[in-house]
C-alpha cells in the first residue's frame, strides 16, 4: 500500500479562495486584510465589532503524554473540525502557529496530517503571514534599546549582571544559548552576559497571545520585567518608555490569520507558545474570534493534559473568561504501547501487555480532566498499524473505567472518519454535567499553587525548592506577584520532571530550580528538571530532506 506523504495530500488539495471560506463565518471582504489568495486577517474594525455577539461552546483538544510514536493531536483537532462541519454545524477551529525551530528540526509541523490538515501547509509551517518575524523583531529591538540606556549613561541604574532579557530567534541554535555582547572598546556597548532563546520562549510571544486587542498588548508589554537596578528593584519596559514602539511593531501580528481545512472549515492559526516552557495556547484573540463568529470552536493545548491543557484551564480561561464545554483526549495505540514499554521499533507487532499497562497514563489524565469538572471524551488515533485486537482492548478499558470513548480516523479519511467522535462529543456536551472549576485559586501563595499541579496534575508526592527558589518564592510575594497563576516548564513526555519515567510514576518529588517573573504575560514561569529554552538540532535535521522544486513548490516537508 503506497501511503501518501502530509504535502503531498496538501498541494492536491482544491483550495477555496479565503473569502469564500470567509463567508461561511459571516464575514465580508471588508472585514479581511488579504495576505494572497488563501490567508487572511481579520481587520480590527470586526474584531471590536463582534464582541457583541453570543459565545460559541468551545471544545479543548489535549493528548496522553506524548512519545516518539506518535499521537496526532494537532490531526484529530482538525478532523473533528471537519466532521461536526460535515454535521451541519457552524464551526471553527483554532490552532497554533507552528516554530521554524521544531519544523526545521525533528517534532514536525502543526497543521495536522494525512486528510485532516490545514492548508496551505507549506506557508503555515514556514513563514506564513509574518507574525514570528513580527515578535522576533520586537523581542529583539526592546533587547537593542535596553543596552543602549546603559551604553548612553544607565539613568535607571541597571546592573548589567541583572539584565533578564535575552534575544530571541525562530530556530534552534544551541551555539547561543550563551553569548558575550558589548566587546570591541567602549564605542561598542558595555560587555555582559547575554544568550538567545527561542522566539516561542519569548515573554512577548506570551503577551501576544494573552491580550485581548492592542490596548491591552501595550499595557502587558509595559508590565514587562527586563533588569534589576543595583538596588535589586525591578526595571520594566515601561521605566524604558519603548512599550509604544513595541506595540508598532506588533500591530498587524495582534491580528488573527484566518485559513481553511482541507475541507473548507474555516481555521485560526494564530500565535505559537511552546507548552514545555511557556502555556502552549493560540492566541486569546483568535480563539475569541472563533467563539464569536462559530456555535462551535475545536482548538488544542501543546502536548499532554500535564502542560497544554492545565495551563489553558488555569491562565488562558481566566484571561479569556472562556468555559470550555468539553476536552478530547487524544491517545494511539502505539503511544500507550511505549507507555507500557515497548520500544518503537516493536510497535507494529501486537503487544496488549504493553498496551494496558500504558493505558495507565491515559487513566491519569482523564482524572485530571474531571477534577476540572469537565466533561470528556478519548479520542483513540487509529494509525493503519493498529490491530483490531488493540483497538477493542483500548476500547474495553475505557468502557470498564467509565471513560467516554471514539476511535477517529480523520488522518486516512478526514472528516468521515471523525462521524463518531464528533456525535460522542456532542452527546456529551449536551448532557451538561459541566462543574468546570479551576484547581487552585488566584489567592493561594505561589508555593501552594505550584505542590497543587503537582499532585492533583501530574500525580507527585511532593514539590522541592531549591535554595533560590525558595528565595524567589519570598521575594515574588513580596513584590505582589503572588496572586499570579503558575505556568510550569516541565518535560512533556512524563508526568514527572524526569523524561524517562514513562507511563505512570509514582511516588515522586518535582524539583523546582528556579522562578522567572513573566509579568506582562501575567504569570510566574516555574523551571523544573533540564529544560532549555533555546532548544538544539538533532543529529539530522528534517531540513536536510527539504527542498523546492523548479515550480517553486515545497519538497520533503512531512
Amino acid at each position: 500500500m503506497t501511503v501518501k506523504s502530509d504535502i503531498q495530500i496538501a498541494q492536491e488539495a482544491q483550495l477555496k479562495p479565503i473569502g469564500e471560506v470567509a463567508a461561511e463565518l459571516g464575514l465580508s471582504p471588508d472585514d479581511l486584510e488579504l495576505y494572497g489568495k488563501y490567508k487572511a486577517k481579520i481587520n480590527s474594525d470586526k474584531l471590536k465589532e463582534i464582541q457583541k455577539k453570543e459565545n460559541g461552546k468551545v471544545i479543548l483538544v489535549t493528548s496522553i503524554n506524548p512519545t516518539p510514536a506518535g499521537e496526532g493531536k494537532s490531526t484529530v483537532t482538525v478532523g473533528l473540525g471537519d466532521a461536526l462541519h460535515r454535521l451541519n454545524k457552524k464551526v471553527a477551529i483554532a490552532l497554533r502557529e507552528p516554530s521554524l525551530g521544531p519544523v526545521m528540526g525533528i517534532k514536525g509541523g502543526a497543521a495536522g496530517g494525512g486528510y485532516a490538515q490545514v492548508v496551505p501547509m507549506e506557508d503555515i509551517n514556514l513563514h506564513f503571514t509574518g507574525d514570528f518575524h513580527a515578535i522576533t523583531s520586537a523581542n529583539n529591538a526592546l533587547a537593542a534599546l535596553l543596552d543602549n540606556h546603559i551604553h548612553q549613561g544607565n539613568e535607571l541604574n541597571i546592573d548589567p549582571r541583572r539584565i533578564v532579557w535575552k534575544r530571541v530567534l525562530d530556530l534552534n541554535d544551541r551555539a547561543l544559548r550563551n553569548v558575550i555582547v558589548g566587546l570591541g572598546g567602549p564605542a561598542n556597548g558595555v560587555p555582559r552576559e547575554d544568550g538567545f532563546d527561542i522566539t516561542v520562549a519569548s515573554e512577548i510571544m506570551a503577551v501576544l497571545c494573552l491580550a485581548k486587542d492592542i490596548e491591552d498588548l501595550r499595557e502587558r508589554l509595559s508590565r514587562i520585567v527586563v533588569a534589576y537596578n543595583y538596588d535589586k528593584e525591578p526595571v520594566t519596559v515601561g521605566d524604558l518608555k519603548v512599550e509604544g514602539a513595541l506595540t508598532l511593531l506588533l500591530k498587524d501580528a495582534i491580528k488573527p490569520n484566518l485559513v481553511q481545512t482541507i475541507e473548507h472549515t474555516p481555521a485560526f492559526v494564530h500565535g505559537g507558545p511552546f507548552a514545555n516552557i511557556a502555556h502552549g495556547c493560540n492566541s486569546v484573540i483568535a480563539t475569541t474570534a472563533a467563539m464569536k463568529l462559530a456555535d462551535y470552536v475545536v482548538t488544542e493545548a501543546g502536548f499532554g493534559a500535564d502542560l497544554g491543557a492545565e495551563k489553558f484551564l488555569h491562565i488562558k480561561t481566566r484571561a479569556a473568561q472562556i468555559k470550555p464545554s468539553a476536552v478530547v483526549i487524544v491517545a494511539t495505540v502505539r503511544a500507550l504501547k511505549m507507555h507500557g514499554g515497548a520500544a518503537k521499533s516493536e510497535l507494529a507487532a501486537e503487544n496488549i501487555a504493553a498496551l494496558t499497562k500504558g493505558f495507565e497514563n491515559l487513566k491519569k489524565h482523564c482524572e485530571t480532566i474531571e477534577a476540572f469538572g469537565l466533561p470528556y471524551v478519548v479520542a483513540v488515533n487509529k494509525f493503519l498499524t493498529d490491530t483490531e485486537v488493540e483497538l477493542n482492548t483500548l476500547l474495553d478499558l475505557c468502557r470498564q473505567n467509565g471513560m467516554p470513548a471514539a476511535v477517529a480516523e480523520v488522518w486516512e479519511k478526514g472528516g468521515r472518519g471523525g462521524l463518531a467522535l464528533a456525535e460522542e462529543v456532542l452527546r456529551v456536551i449536551e448532557k451538561g454535567e459541566n462543574r468546570f472549576k479551576p484547581l487552585y485559586d488566584l489567592g493561594d501563595s505561589l508555593e501552594e499553587k505550584i505542590r497543587t499541579i503537582v499532585q492533583k496534575v501530574y500525580g507527585g508526592k511532593d514539590v522541592e525548592f531549591t535554595s533560590k527558589a525558595k528565595k524567589q518564592l519570598h521575594e515574588f510575594e513580596e513584590r505582589g506577584w503572588g496572586n499570579l497563576p503558575v505556568c510550569m516548564a516541565k518535560t512533556q513526555y512524563s508526568l514527572s520532571d524526569d523524561p524517562r519515567r514513562v507511563g505512570r510514576p509514582k511516588d515522586f518529588t518535582v524539583t523546582v530550580r528556579e522562578l522567572r517573573p513573566s509579568i506582562g504575560a501575567g504569570f510566574i514561569v516555574a523551571l523544573t528538571g533540564d529544560m532549555l529554552t533555546m532548544p538544539g538540532l538533532p543529529k539530522i535535521p528534517a531540513a536536510l530532506k527539504m527542498d523546492v522544486d523548479e515550480n517553486g513548490r515545497a519538497t520533503g516537508l512531512f
